[in-house]
């Protein structure tokens, strides 16, 4: 049921709106910092009621990313945290493959040994890792992909647009995994060795004092290896995949379409671009779950355990499905975020730096 707009007025903080109303086709002017909304509405509303239907973010004005932000930390922390269970299952699949057979057969260890509250253990450092990953991959993503279209310029970044994507999502995704690295590191700990410690509050101490506090950032590179393609394939192939849905399958153009709609393509070319995610950053997951699990273990171990093949098979199926629901519903979350707040879904149509690069020589 879509929310009435004084519950949208209570809902939604102000740093999130710029002073005045602006359509989006007027946004692309120079971003301008976002000064307090009115005290009151007309007619002596609530003093501090907040008019979200009448205002609209600025494109790329500080709120904007603020809103990018915030989208991130809901799509990523909410939904790695509702997949804990499978993410636990597919962590000691890639560990102990021997007693953990089959995605039934662990789950079935892991009821037998565990009981149903096993299943969820390893959920506060998931997510709160992955909420500051979502911050930083959303917010620095949006920013990137418009601080390389301005470099490149109206024609090019027209004509390059995959590789400002990948490029923009390759930095921002740099940054969100030392974020998101410290979190990752006690989750595996904890996951894969039953009595390691409950969770984040005596994993974290416990694991500083036998590894040291750079201990905690050991799996960073293997990380990358896993994060940097991963998320390259995840906003890329989401930006193509929607563009093509637009261009080919849909009957009218984005702006005509409802935002139901939208939000349905996004989570579909979210799936989407989950399966591929999956398959092309399975081997260097395989590596951070090894590294993560054995003290003083190196990749060099972890290719002699496991094999070349199975680096790239093992656990691979149950990814495939928890990454691809797990893309499709941050990307539904991520829109459907922003959406609330008044900005436009992703993806579907090509940026615009054009016009704000006319509007700077302008003036």
């Amino acid at each position: 049921m879509a929310l009435s707009d004084r519950s949208r007025e209570s809902l939604l903080p102000s740093f999130l709106y710029a002073s005045s109303a602006r359509s989006f086709a007027a946004a692309s002017s120079p971003a301008r910092l976002p000064v307090s909304a009115p005290a009151a509405g007309a007619g002596g509303g609530a003093p501090f009621s907040i008019q979200a239907p009448k205002e609209r973010i600025e494109l790329y004005s500080p709120a904007f990313y603020a809103a990018c932000t915030a989208g991130g930390i809901a799509s990523c922390g909410l939904t790695h945290m509702a997949v804990t269970p499978l993410d636990l299952v597919k962590c000691n699949m890639q560990i102990d493959p021997a007693k953990y057979k089959s995605i039934s057969s662990g789950f079935g260890v892991l009821l037998k040994e565990q009981g149903a509250r096993g299943f969820f253990r390893g959920w506060v450092p998931t997510l709160l890792g992955y909420s500051a990953q979502g911050a930083c991959k959303f917010g620095f993503y949006e920013f990137f992909k418009k601080y390389y279209s301005d470099i490149a310029g109206p024609e090019y970044a027209q004509k390059y647009k995959t590789l400002i994507y990948l490029a923009g999502s390759a930095s921002a995704e740099v940054i969100a995994d030392v974020a998101l690295c410290p979190f990752e590191a006690v989750k595996v700990r904890v996951q894969t060795q039953p009595g390691f410690a409950r969770g984040l509050s005596d994993g974290l101490p416990k694991f500083v004092r036998s590894e040291g506090a750079l201990g905690l950032y050991k799996g960073l590179v293997p990380l990358w290896g896993r994060q940097i393609p991963y998320t390259m394939m995840k906003f890329a192939s989401f930006e193509t995949i929607v563009e093509l849905i637009y261009k080919h399958a849909m009957p009218v153009p984005k702006s005509e379409c409802s935002k139901t709609t939208q939000l349905g393509i996004s989570f579909a070319g979210g799936y989407i671009a989950g399966v591929f995610c999956a398959i092309v950053s399975h081997p260097a997951d395989n590596l951070v779950s090894f590294l993560n699990n054995a003290q003083g273990a190196t990749v060099g171990d972890a290719v002699k355990k496991l094999g070349v093949w199975g680096l790239f098979t093992r656990g691979l199926p149950l990814r495939i499905v928890m990454i691809g629901t797990l893309t499709g519903a941050q990307w539904g979350i991520y829109d459907a975020f922003k959406v609330m707040v008044g900005l436009p879904t992703t993806g579907g149509v090509t940026p615009a730096p054009a016009a704000e690069a006319e509007s700077k020589v302008s003036t």
